[in-house]
């Protein structure tokens, strides 16, 4: 099923659902990744590989606040 397809029937069901295009979600889950690289810069490491060897557990926790917060995010 095409992507947009399925969003319209989810929007169908649900007509209060904030409106969100794939490229939006493409867009709001490209934006929440780019907390990682901010870490990486204010830590001062030299590549993201050290930044994820140390703080793994770390993004894992993140990765999975993310997808508990994302529904929030537009409006679920």
């Amino acid at each position: 099923m095409h992507v947009n397809n399925l969003l319209n029937r989810v929007w169908r069901r649900y007509p209060n659902f904030k409106r969100i295009t794939p490229h939006g979600f493409r867009y709001t889950h490209c934006s929440l990744l780019f907390a990682i690289k901010e870490v990486q810069e204010r830590l001062g490491h030299g590549n993201i590989q050290t930044t994820m060897d140390i703080y793994t557990h770390v993004t894992q926790k993140a990765k999975n606040e993310v997808a508990d917060k994302f529904p929030s995010y537009i409006g679920f």
